[in-house]
Order: structure tokens, then C-alpha cells, then sequence
């Protein structure tokens, strides 16, 4: 089950799009490792196509049979490399999540700033088992919708410099006040 998006109508998924063109005509669009050849040529597509009509669940249906058997080797504390360890059975659901709401936030962000909105509201859009306290510290807080939308913009497939979205799984996003 995804996350839930309050503002998600056909102005956040034109505003959505825009951000996906954006990364793609600057060569900056996340393309995760665990995709494979296939996934890697067709995520542009895929993302644009969930942007356009679905969710994030749409986008990890479409993703999941385009994933690497294995996920690249782990650099252990001796210094050499595991044995690349079996794809785990949520990757897809983990890259899905991350990246649809990566764009879902940029749209927003840039909607709020072309109505005059300064900030949006992180809130908790799934329930997770085990909450970090890192992600429940954030939850209601009101962040500039500048700063947050250029941190995602310069921060695409990493952690980004104010912490949302706090690490893969957290279940935050963000809303309009």
C-alpha cells in the first residue's frame, strides 16, 4: 500500500512532470542500481506515466520486473566486497515510494511557490510499524517550500540537507497548510 497524497490532482502531476523533464534534460534523474538494463532504459517512461495517471504503487507494479536479481555487493568492514545479496522483495516498493514522492514533494513545493505559500506541512503519509524518532520529530512542522524544494532538486537519489524524507520507508511527506 503507498502513501497517501493529499494534493495529488492534474495540477500537482503537471507540476510533477515538469520536475521529471527537468531532471532528465540535466541528465540528473535517479536510476537506482537495482534496476536492471531494461528498467534503467525504461524509468523515464515509467516515471512519467505514474506522474501522469497513477501513484506510487503504479510505478512499483511497473518497476518490479524491471529489478537486478541481486543487489550490488556490500563493502564489508574488512574492506572487501559480501557476495551480492538477493534482491530484497520490497526494493521495488522502496524505489517506487521514494521517488514518486521525491517529485510529489517538488511539485507541491513549486505550487505553494507559485501561490504565495511559503512553507508546507510534513505529515505522515502511511503507517509504518516502527517509527523512527527522527521521522516523528518532524511530523506538523512547517518547512520553507523554497528551501525544500531546491534541497530535493540538488540531493535526487541521496539523503537530502533537511532531512526529508528522513532514510527509505520513513512514510513522511508533505501537504499544503
Amino acid at each position: 500500500m503507498g502513501l497517501e497524497y493529499k494534493h495529488l490532482d492534474e495540477r500537482t502531476r503537471r507540476l510533477m512532470l515538469e520536475e521529471i523533464e527537468h531532471d532528465v534534460a540535466s541528465s540528473a534523474l535517479y536510476l537506482s542500481t537495482n534496476l536492471n538494463e531494461n528498467g534503467i532504459a525504461e524509468y523515464p517512461d515509467l516515471i512519467r506515466e505514474a506522474a501522469r495517471s497513477g501513484d506510487d504503487d503504479t510505478l512499483a507494479a511497473a518497476i518490479v520486473s524491471r529489478l537486478n536479481s541481486h543487489e550490488k555487493p556490500r563493502q564489508l568492514k574488512s574492506g572487501k566486497l559480501s557476495k551480492p545479496p538477493v534482491m530484497r522483495s520490497n526494493a521495488h516498493q522502496m524505489l517506487a515510494e521514494g521517488e514518486f514522492n521525491r517529485f510529489y514533494m517538488r511539485a507541491l513545493c513549486s505550487r505553494a511557490i507559485g501561490d504565495g505559500v511559503p512553507s508546507v506541512i510534513v505529515f505522515r503519509a502511511k503507517t509504518v510499524e516502527h517509527a523512527r524518532s527522527a521521522s516523528e520529530q518532524m511530523i506538523g512542522r512547517a518547512m520553507s517550500a523554497d528551501s525544500l524544494l531546491e534541497d530535493l532538486r540538488n540531493s535526487t537519489g541521496v539523503d537530502t540537507a533537511l532531512g526529508l524524507p528522513p532514510g527509505p520507508n520513513s512514510g513522511l511527506s508533505v501537504h499544503l497548510p
